[in-house]
């Protein structure tokens, strides 16, 4: 049979053959379309593979209808093959970070336009954790039919292939070093840019609460014209199955690791504003669809994803120690509290 084309994974799959001496790439899983074919799941990963040095993750295309999270990630990972030729500043860097590229986490639900995988899963609320405050009804996750959105899967069921890819390569890459960082890009959710940390199945703040509010405070410092809102994802909504909320609970289970993870939540009502008539496409909805704009929203957020690598690298000079983590936390708590 013939396969509907993915032009993302066409572009992922250049951007591996042209740094194919600076990166390494390998398939960890093979999603199997209802009717037949298959399409892989990619992980990228380049910089030093040392277990001691730090490590980001950055995550696209776990809602098939959002491809510009996708894209988004492309676009770094290709900026800095691109990089490679010539930048002897980004090849420093390198040596003391190990970069994670899951561009296309739900390559299924990508061909077929859904949000869901193939089986009609939401993958952001497959994982095993049960919200302890109430939820919106079915946004915040449901079991009823997988003919509706917001599908968990079947009670008492093994993950998703696609979200047991993503849990084990944050396992096996971020989670076995001390310090590691990831981003995890969609779109969908009100009129600005919103970057997300846990938690999103209760109010109460994490337990590395100082460590992220540092890590806003210096991006605020560095960047003081941004226009992302940084925010815990419980000021918006709660949500059952949340994937994120249930790898930081897997990252406090293991003594002297810190990992943060975040969501870029892009505002594509922003998109249907300049443009209306996307109202009337289901991907519209969710991706800027005209070129111009498309060629924006890609380059806006390298700004950040780009940051992310640098802090990490330099985390040692801006984790807060011992006695300023008091401090960043009633900071944090009367910001976001």
């Amino acid at each position: 049979m013939t396969l509907p084309k993915l032009p993302e994974l066409t572009a992922l799959e250049r951007i591996i053959e042209l740094g194919a001496g600076s990166l390494q790439s390998r398939v960890v899983r093979e999603v199997v379309l209802p009717g037949g074919g298959s399409f892989p799941v990619y992980v990228v990963t380049l910089g030093n593979p040392a277990p001691e040095m730090p490590a980001v993750g950055y995550f696209g295309g776990v809602h098939g209808l959002e491809r510009i999270g996708s894209g988004v990630v492309i676009a770094y990972l290709q900026s800095l093959v691109m990089r490679l030729q010539w930048d002897s500043t980004l090849h420093r860097q390198l040596e003391s970070v190990r970069l994670v590229f899951m561009p296309i986490v739900n390559p299924g639900g990508m061909v077929l336009g859904t949000r869901a995988n193939p089986n009609g899963v939401d993958l952001m609320r497959n994982a095993p954790v049960e919200a302890s405050d109430p939820v919106p009804f079915l946004v915040g996750g449901q079991r009823i039919s997988a003919g509706l959105p917001w599908y968990r899967g079947p009670r008492n069921k093994a993950l998703e292939i696609e979200s047991q890819a993503v849990c084990d390569v944050v396992s096996s890459e971020l989670l076995t070093r001390n310090f590691s960082l990831s981003v995890d890009c969609h779109s969908g959710f009100g009129s600005s840019d919103r970057i997300w940390f846990p938690y999103a199945h209760k109010r109460a703040p994490i337990a590395n609460l100082a460590e992220m509010h540092a890590l806003k405070d210096i991006f605020v410092r560095s960047h003081s014209h941004h226009r992302y809102t940084i925010e815990p994802q419980s000021q918006q909504y709660l949500a059952h199955g949340d994937l994120w909320d249930h790898l930081y609970l897997q990252s406090r289970l293991i003594p002297q690791t810190v990992f943060l993870p975040l969501t870029l939540e892009m505002g594509s009502w922003l998109w249907v504003k300049k443009n209306p008539r996307q109202l009337f496409s289901r991907h519209g909805i969710f991706n800027p669809l005209i070129e111009h704009r498309q060629q924006r929203v890609l380059r806006q957020h390298q700004l950040f994803l780009d940051f992310l690598s640098r802090a990490a690298c330099g985390h040692a000079l801006w984790l807060p120690g011992p006695e300023a983590r008091a401090g960043h936390h009633a900071l944090a708590l009367q910001d976001w509290y």
